[in-house]
């Protein structure tokens, strides 16, 4: 039986990621979520410049082209689903960046120890992979003192939401945080959200130190998003809808 995720992906790819992937991959510019807030507003980024990065979840892998583009020695994109790889790979034809994908699951990689400097996931492992098995494999991927970043949605807008995934964000609690971890949309695959201290424990216990939490806020122009309406610019505006976190691995002690 294929995985659901595969299958909600597979479909996602046909409707609409494998039209806007060569854009995507295109363009010069960093930006996050479903905001597209610019990099330079946000300084979210690491100096990636002659390092080896790993992004869990790369879909068709356009965040990887930026941070080759932005000087990543090596970057590697490491999704399940076929169709969303085989659109990554017609994006690497043509515009000749030297990314390498590997199938797999973000929460089991078929790749060496201690083998990256950086491991990223921007809406892939980081929502879709259980992060009880994910972040010890990010643990594992990375050399001492590699960082791991990851964009996820925020664990309020969670919170906030409806069981019917079409509706947006309320502005009142919709359900309960204690026992936060997988989560079943009715028309879509399994995402797993963990409150803030479930994730600070989790990283601590895989040997992370928090470095940063960015909250994001819609900008004051924002629209509420053609497809991601499960939040509205205005809901966005007062609270964070997504989050970028930051953490480094440290040293393992002898």
């Amino acid at each position: 039986m294929t995985h659901p995720n595969i299958e909600g992906w597979t479909r996602a790819n046909a409707e609409y990621t494998d039209a806007r992937a060569e854009d995507a991959w295109a363009q010069e510019e960093i930006t996050w979520g479903i905001w597209q807030i610019p990099e330079r507003e946000l300084n979210a980024l690491p100096d990636v410049t002659g390092k080896d990065v790993v992004e869990l979840g790369c879909g068709t892998a356009y965040f990887g082209a930026w941070l080759k583009k932005l000087g990543a020695a090596r970057v590697v994109g490491v999704d399940p689903t076929p169709a969303q790889l085989a659109t990554a790979r017609r994006c690497e034809a043509r515009f000749g960046l030297g990314l390498e994908f590997v199938e797999a699951f973000g929460e089991d990689v078929p790749l060496p120890d201690a083998s990256f400097d950086i491991v990223f996931s921007e809406y892939g492992a980081s929502i879709w992979a259980d992060p009880y098995k994910w972040i010890p494999e990010a643990a594992r991927l990375l050399r001492p003192g590699g960082e791991l970043h990851f964009l996820r949605n925020s664990t309020l807008v969670l919170l906030c939401s409806p069981d019917d995934e079409d509706a947006p964000a309320s502005e009142t609690l919709q359900r309960p945080q204690f026992g936060m971890h997988e989560f079943q949309w009715p028309d879509s695959g399994i995402e797993y959200h963990l409150g803030h201290g479930d994730w600070i424990r989790l990283l601590r216990e895989n040997g992370f130190e928090i470095l940063d939490l960015i909250e994001i806020q819609a900008p004051a122009d924002a629209a509420t998003h053609e497809r991601y309406a499960f939040v509205t610019a205005d809901w966005g505006r007062k609270w964070p809808a997504e989050e970028i976190w930051r953490a480094r691995l440290q040293p393992r002690s002898s």
